[in-house]
């Protein structure tokens, strides 16, 4: 089913319901709205932090402990 098929046959239905109902279909459109745009701000900063530099000067710094340092070894 096409987007615009989806669209008209949801108006159909909204149009027959009466105006509480119709309020009800509102709302959900709207929650169901404000997650997809919290998933697509989520992923896009995802993206910004696998993708960006900020952390890279990490990757210089020396190491200031290494495996002699353990005291006690765990072997879970």
């Amino acid at each position: 089913m096409t987007r615009q098929l989806i669209i008209e046959r949801t108006l159909k239905i909204i149009n027959q319901l009466p105006e509480e109902k119709a309020e009800e279909i509102s709302d959900f459109a709207d929650f169901v709205l404000k997650r997809y745009e919290e998933q697509l701000l989520i992923a896009g900063i995802q993206k910004i932090t696998t993708e960006g530099m900020c952390f890279d000067f990490l990757n210089s710094e020396e190491d200031i402990y290494t495996a002699d340092d353990i005291k006690e070894v765990y072997h879970g």
